[in-house]
């Protein structure tokens, strides 16, 4: 059952056309809102005799990250030309503002989890297939810069045990390979997928602000190259197309801000390029992440001083 279910998700998802392939299959109306398509939250949800291996395990059953291919060395091709620029796309405004005051009490909380970040976060070692090594040189021969400075919001869905499954799936055909760098699951748990280091297939067809790479000169960019890819799991009565649902816990928005807060720190990105799957799609068929309030992200990013120089 699991695996025709997963056969139909398969059918449905867009092809990522940075990975090359023909045009997708039409997306069904769950795809449409973002997801990556997992299949459906497995029955040991609800069903403790089920022998679905829950998330923990097959946590337990993958090792530290393996060491995937470095990033390619700049090259500039001898015929190098210019790279078709994305099509027009209204700017991002960002809805959150500069805050330089914040409760003392929350912010030593949320800075205590940034410091334990390192060692509360889960690891996982997904398929190769599923992701890349990110770019110094486009399709047409000239230099990119790699260096993450854009975050892209998403929601699962459905439940992250079933996006973890696929992760861990080999998938040998392009338009089945999908990757975030990392999910935070409904009771806040934080299950890093990927490293940063590497290029995560978050993004199909999409763009930022009038920036995107081109990684094969047949298709359209995207933002993969430069982007960081985080999953909120959405909750149960998410699972449907409707335009909402109860929305996301206050756990889940303590562990964004604190993986937000680590990621802002470390690549030097300012609050205006966190932005959403919505807007970087250029199809306009993405919707998440659904529901989600940036008042309780401003709150938590303010608390842990990272607003204080936003515009």
């Amino acid at each position: 059952m699991l695996n025709h279910v997963r056969s139909l998700v398969v059918r449905a998802r867009q092809l990522a056309p940075e990975r090359g392939g023909a045009l997708a299959l039409a997306a069904a109306a769950v795809l449409a809102l973002g997801g990556l398509g997992w299949v459906g939250r497995e029955l040991s949800v609800s069903n403790p005799s089920s022998q679905t291996p829950s998330l923990l395990e097959l946590l337990e059953q993958v090792g530290a990250p393996r060491s995937g291919p470095s990033a390619p060395a700049t090259t500039v091709a001898p015929n190098a030309r210019p790279a078709p620029a994305p099509p027009a796309h209204d700017r991002w405004v960002s809805p959150l503002r500069r805050q330089c005051t914040a409760d003392p009490q929350l912010s030593r909380r949320l800075e205590a989890m940034v410091a334990a970040l390192p060692t509360t976060m889960q690891r996982l070692t997904i398929d190769p297939t599923n992701y890349g090594s990110r770019f110094r040189s486009d399709a047409f021969g000239n230099p990119v810069n790699p260096t993450p400075r854009v975050v892209v919001l998403h929601e699962t869905v459905y439940g992250m045990q079933s996006a973890v499954q696929t992760f861990l799936t080999p998938h040998p055909r392009d338009e089945d390979q999908v990757s975030y760098h990392l999910m935070i699951g409904e009771d806040g748990q934080v299950v890093q997928a990927l490293d940063p280091a590497y290029r995560a297939f978050g993004a199909g067809n999409s763009a930022f602000n009038g920036q995107w790479v081109m990684t094969n000169p047949n298709v359209g960019g995207s933002v993969n190259n430069f982007a960081l890819h985080l999953s909120l799991e959405t909750p149960l009565d998410g699972e449907d197309a409707d335009a909402q649902h109860s929305g996301y816990s206050a756990a889940q928005y303590d562990a964004l801000a604190v993986v937000l807060t680590d990621w802002m720190r470390r690549f030097q990105i300012p609050p205006q390029n966190i932005t959403t799957h919505r807007y970087v799609d250029l199809g306009g068929e993405r919707a998440d992440p659904r529901s989600f309030l940036w008042p309780e992200l401003q709150t938590r990013l303010a608390a842990l001083g990272m607003l204080c120089k936003a515009s």
